[in-house]
């Protein structure tokens, strides 16, 4: 629909809603007026900030075609000739649902490039194979795009609780400290290092975090994690915690049930193998990944613990965070 002079040309009144058109409507109509009045096309094209061409253009349409050739068309072309026949797409389909294969086997077999498979895989709505059950091609992983991103109205109401497992640091330090090359030679193989569990607990209004590394992610040591991460919010203004969210792992499914009485809220599960509902602990996880835990290199795994405390309150009372518009946590608590 683009006529005439660009953009900064343009006077305000003939902007429009989209960025493809230089009049709107009621601007076509107004050429047609004025070319009926006696205006020439020209003075038309002056008086308007466009082009010749554009005037004539509407003026044409209108003539062959009344108001309705003024309104907006869809830059769509009439014809896609070199677009895959709906006969090759079924046999695409068909062969997928069958065989289960990927793009460049079933490319191979029905002689069409892969990249074109792939396009009409994704036109025809077909889930990726690594969604699909191998043995009998069922749909067995739900999707991870959220219908509703939802955030709760008042701190609290809801927290979400998950556990990070980090390798720990040989004294003097891994091969982040050392380098690949001393990997080998620095190695202990006869002495494995075992792991840290970084037990966090996230209020999902306010994003107040808080984490403690614990030795193991038994029941016993969820729960009691729990009751201090509870103690933490208090301290920071939240007094009650309404409902705790967490994974279908065993010691969050049978061993948190007396502490969660004991704080009057209740407990909520996600769906199986869906981490994403638990998103904003996950999150969570990535950030102290990436910004506590191998955002510089430690010469032990105490050095490391020790870190983890100051980098907590720093995420609560000063990194920006995107989601409460670059603000920290402590902003939508009260002060305490």
């Amino acid at each position: 629909m683009g006529c005439g002079l660009s953009k900064a040309h343009i006077r305000p009144e003939v902007l429009v809603s989209h960025g493809n058109a230089r009049l709107t409507v009621h601007g076509r109509k107004l050429i047609v007026a004025r070319h009926a009045s006696g205006w020439r096309q020209a003075h038309i094209a002056a008086a308007m900030g466009i082009s010749r061409k554009c005037v004539r253009t509407w003026i044409t349409r209108f003539e062959d075609e009344g108001e309705a050739g003024l309104v907006d068309r869809s830059s769509r072309p009439h014809t896609s000739p070199r677009r895959t026949p709906a006969e090759v797409e079924e046999r695409i389909v068909e062969l997928r649902r069958r065989e289960r294969r990927g793009p460049a086997w079933i490319g191979a077999e029905l002689g069409v490039p892969a990249r074109t498979v792939s396009r009409v895989l994704v036109r025809r709505g077909q889930p990726r194979l690594a969604a699909l059950d191998p043995m009998t091609g069922q749909l067995i992983r739900a999707s991870k795009a959220t219908a509703v991103r939802y955030e709760r109205s008042r701190p609290g109401e809801l927290v979400h609780m998950d556990v990070k497992k980090l390798g720990r640091i040989p004294d003097g330090g891994g091969w982040r400290a050392l380098g690949r090359a001393a990997r080998e030679t620095t190695k202990d193989r006869k002495t494995p290092l075992g792991y840290d569990y970084v037990h966090s607990l996230v209020d999902d209004y306010s994003r107040l975090a808080y984490s403690e590394i614990l030795p193991d992610e038994k029941g016993a040591t969820c729960a009691a994690f729990l009751a201090r991460a509870a103690a933490y919010f208090a301290d920071h203004g939240i007094d009650r915690i309404e409902r705790v969210m967490t994974d279908n792992a065993w010691a969050y499914r049978w061993s948190l049930s007396a502490v969660i009485t004991e704080l009057g809220a209740r407990q909520k599960f996600i769906r199986p193998h869906c981490p994403w509902q638990n998103g904003k602990v996950e999150r969570l996880n990535r950030t102290l990944a990436t910004e506590w835990a191998y955002r510089q290199p430690f010469t032990s795994n105490a050095e490391r613990t020790a870190a983890l405390a100051p980098w907590i309150e720093h995420y609560n009372t000063q990194r920006r965070h995107s989601a409460l518009g670059g603000l920290p946590p402590v902003s939508r608590l009260a002060p305490t």
